[in-house]
């Protein structure tokens, strides 16, 4: 069996290792495919193609007929055609569950460096503002305490939860919304909302649901004018569930009081980003799935799963 890794590099930079999908077949690696013309070549007469951003078309698809299994390096698989696959009879299996903790960590580490900027404070100190200061402390920007404040969750999966817990823990009330709704998840501290009660009632706003046509550009200007002035919204999701101009005008206008994204509309960033000129906007290059522990814990569900499709008992198929 031949098994072709497209972007192995952003998974795998060196300090994991490949040997799980060794044993199972032939294997070659490429760090990356930025060609996308040359995803088809690069694939050639392989039964197994493993992407983590590099798109799989219907054309290529067409073009590769040894193709039988894709799999994605991620949760998010809209990088793929599985309907032209599911009609080539090519199973699309994707990683559902390697980054919860991971991401639910950064999230808050997120909303936490909005609250106290201490990036910036250490770098004040760094260059001896606080030596020079005549005060024994001082701060540049506005400090913020969440005990008692109000989290809103869009998307309450798994990482919302895990984001939740963790906000819950610091003693914020935590509001979600989500189309599928656990009421034994409810609580004292937790509950579940319309959106617009959402949007209205919460001081921070954490975004976690998947990119679908009706998420994309979810929070907009409209969405915004219902919030509190003064809210902090997080984006640790997808870029494009957020009208990136419509959040630059909020935040510039104090409508919106912070905001941090570890994700944009167009990644790698360009450099005509609305948000690159908004004030009080902290924008991370994509890491919050990125530990160690959950890359490494991404590579082994995505060698059980080669094993299991080995076996007649694909698991995580999202085109059956």
């Amino acid at each position: 069996m031949k098994i072709v890794i497209l972007d192995g590099y952003t998974v795998n930079p060196g300090d994991l290792s490949w040997d799980g999908f060794k044993e199972l077949g032939e294997l070659t690696v490429y760090d990356r495919t930025a060609d996308h013309s040359r995803i088809a070549e690069r694939i050639g007469d392989a039964q197994v193609v493993y992407t983590n951003k590099a798109p799989i078309t219907k054309e290529i698809i067409a073009d590769c007929p040894n193709l039988k299994l894709i799999g994605v390096l991620a949760t998010g698989y809209n990088v793929v055609d599985v309907e032209a696959a599911k009609e080539a009879g090519v199973l699309v299996v994707n990683i559902p569950t390697y980054g919860t903790d991971a991401v639910a960590q950064f999230t808050i580490a997120l909303l936490l460096e909005l609250c106290h900027h201490i990036g910036e404070h250490s770098m004040c100190v760094k260059r001896g503002d606080w030596a020079n200061s005549g005060d024994w402390c001082f701060w540049n920007s506005p400090l913020v305490e969440l005990a008692g404040k109000t989290m809103g969750i869009i998307g309450f999966g798994r990482i919302g939860q895990g984001t939740g817990r963790i906000a819950q823990a610091l003693g914020m009330k935590v509001l979600a919304y989500d189309t599928h709704r656990d009421k034994n998840l409810e609580s004292a501290g937790f509950r579940y909302a319309e959106l617009d009660e959402l949007l209205a009632s919460s001081d921070v706003i954490s975004l976690h649901c998947p990119l679908f046509p009706e998420t994309q550009g979810m929070i907009n200007r409209n969405q915004i004018a219902k919030m509190k002035d003064g809210v902090m919204i997080i984006n640790s999701s997808r870029g494009p569930l957020i009208v990136e101009e419509d959040l630059r005008d909020a935040l510039n206008s104090g409508k919106v009081g912070g905001a941090a994204v570890d994700v944009v509309s167009a990644e790698p960033i360009r450099m005509n980003n609305p948000l690159l000129s908004a004030k009080n906007c902290i924008i991370t290059p994509h890491i919050a799935w990125a530990p160690k522990e959950s890359r490494q814990r991404l590579i082994n569900i995505a060698v059980h799963n080669l094993k299991a499709y080995i076996s007649g008992n694909p698991v995580n198929v999202v085109n059956q």
